[in-house]
Formats: C-alpha cells, sequence, structure tokens
C-alpha cells in the first residue's frame, strides 16, 4: 500500500492538499441492502460455513460507492453554496490521500473501534465516510467518546489475527487487502485462513454488537446484485472476462480485474476441496481443472495450489 505514504502529511494536513480549506465536513452513508433482515449478523456469518459459497463483502454487492457518494457529495455541496453563498469546496470518499477515520472521529461522528473502523451509536460502522473540504470558518462539533469497553470480539474472530492489538492493523494480514489491493500472489501461509473470501472480509463488523443498530440504505444502488450474495464458487469461476466485465459493471469488484478474481476464487475453491466429501470435491476438481493451464502464472499458480488440497 505504497499510495499511503506517497503523499506523506497531505494525509494529515488537508489545507496541503486543497490549498485554502479551513473546515471539512464529514459524512456518512449507510450501505446495508434494503431487503436487509433482522438477525444480518448470524446469517452472514453462516455463510461462511458454506464452503462452496463465495463471499463478498456487503459493501461490494451493489453499485460502486465511490461514484454514489461522490455525486451526493457534489449535490450537497451546490446546496450549501447556494445558501452560503460563494464557496470554494472539494469532495472526497475514499479517493484521495485523507484520514476519514480520524476526521470523522475528530467531528464526532463516532469513534474508531478496536478493528480500526469508525463506529456509532446509532449506526454500527456499515456505513461510507465522505468529505468536504471548504474554504469557510464552520463551527467544530466535538468527538464522542469511545465505547469499546473491554470487548475484543473484532480482534478474536480475525481469520488471519490481522488487528495484532486494539486499534491497530497488521494490512498484510487482512483479506480486504490481500483480496482487494494485493496485485501478487497471495501468500501461502495466509491462503487457507481465507476460507471462502472471495473480495472483501466483514468478519470484525459482523461480531460487532453495535452493528445490531446498523441502518439500511434508503438507496437502491447497494442492493445485492444477481451473483454476488449467495452465489457458487464453482459458477464464479467460471465467468469467463466478458462476463466478469458484464457481471461487475459499475459495482466496486471491476477494479481488480479478472485475473485477480480467479486468484481469489480458486484460494475459495481450495480450501472448500480441504473440507469436502467425494460428491461435493467432484465439481470443485472440474471447475479448477478448467483453468490449470490458464494464460496467467498468477492464476495458474494459485489453481495448482488449489488442487493439492484435496483431502
Amino acid at each position: 500500500m505504497v499510495y499511503m505514504a506517497a503523499h506523506g502529511l497531505k494525509r494529515a494536513r488537508p489545507a496541503e492538499l486543497v490549498p485554502g480549506t479551513v473546515s471539512v465536513i464529514t459524512v456518512r452513508m449507510d450501505y446495508l441492502p434494503a431487503d436487509t433482515s433482522g438477525g444480518w449478523q448470524a446469517l452472514e456469518l453462516d455463510r461462511l460455513r458454506r464452503s462452496s459459497e463465495g463471499i463478498v463483502s456487503v459493501y461490494a454487492r451493489g453499485r460502486d460507492y465511490h461514484k454514489v457518494m461522490r455525486n451526493r457529495l457534489q449535490k450537497l455541496s451546490d446546496q450549501i453554496s447556494q445558501a452560503m453563498g460563494p464557496l470554494g469546496y472539494r469532495v472526497f470518499t475514499d479517493s484521495a490521500p485523507v484520514l476519514e477515520v480520524e476526521l470523522a472521529s475528530r467531528s464526532g461522528q463516532g469513534w474508531r473501534g478496536k478493528h480500526t473502523l469508525l463506529l456509532n451509536r446509532e449506526a454500527g460502522s456499515m456505513f461510507f465516510l465522505g468529505e468536504i473540504f471548504v474554504d469557510r470558518a464552520l463551527p467544530v462539533t466535538d468527538p464522542v467518546a469511545s465505547h469499546c469497553g473491554r470487548c475484543s470480539a473484532c480482534i478474536d474472530i480475525c481469520p488471519t489475527r490481522a488487528i495484532i492489538a486494539p486499534y491497530r492493523l497488521d494490512a498484510r494480514r487482512c483479506i480486504s487487502y490481500l483480496t482487494i489491493e494485493h496485485a501478487g500472489p497471495i501468500p501461502l501461509e495466509l491462503r487457507p485462513l481465507m476460507g471462502n473470501r472471495i473480495y472483501g472480509c466483514d468478519d470484525c463488523q459482523l461480531i460487532c454488537p453495535w452493528n445490531k443498530f446498523a441502518r439500511r440504505s434508503a438507496l437502491p444502488d447497494f442492493d445485492a446484485r444477481a451473483g454476488l450474495a449467495g452465489g457458487q464458487l464453482v459458477e464464479l469461476f467460471g465467468w469467463s472476462e466478458e462476463e466478469f466485465l458484464r457481471f461487475t459493471e459499475g459495482g466496486p469488484i471491476r477494479r481488480i480485474g479478472h485475473e485477480r478474481w480467479l486468484r481469489n476464487v480458486a484460494v475459495a475453491l481450495g480450501n472448500a476441496l480441504r473440507v469436502a466429501d467425494a460428491n461435493v470435491a467432484k465439481p470443485l476438481l472440474a471447475s479448477l481443472a478448467l483453468r490449470a493451464d490458464h494464460s496467467s502464472a498468477l492464476v495458474r499458480e494459485h489453481v495448482a495450489w488449489a488442487l493439492d488440497q484435496k483431502n
């Protein structure tokens, strides 16, 4: 994650990133799909036990949040400008060297949980963050106190032990990083720990008691697309590049590309093979065999590893 260091202190100094910035307005946008039922955390955790099912992080099953949030921030900024007069501003949502969680916590949106994400007493953590840098002095809102107490559920559940201490995350071990940001081979010692997670990981949020207050989105944008909730690994691994691009159009998954998608699903297939009986293993093996001579060395390596996991 070299980009985090590339911009130096700009991450901590908004006025260096956008000259003239005096205040930052922080916002959050809920993303649980509208049809999310009660007890959703337990339902999502149960998916992890269905080894032949591919698990995509909840936030990534619908439309790309960058586009949705950016458009809404732009409209909000225009409305503020109309009400206040000429306003210099720039909007961000996970798109520049901005310390989003720190800004949000300092502005009273919530507190940083032990998993390093922002927590809110009325909304848990299932929301996106965005910012509007403005050239006006605005009233300062106070931060809120932490309410994690002695709870360590997020630390205890992390499959790869990426949360190495309260408020400290080793991104190199984080499944979200490995399946999304990381471009090369996934470390051998971490592959068995990834289970059937093929894009992102929600475990630390699923176990968090505060997420019983998580709110459903008022927008249809984050409703799950076909195949991205409950999709079977064999089917997902069979997507051609054309199908991958079509099924992920307008969504966040598309940015990892077909090659990394196959890499991720191959690892999940290998993990499924390790626990599968003969009948279940047969279609898994057949699916992997079709990609054994793939043109990508990255895909071939992970397919070969997966085939070796047969119990």
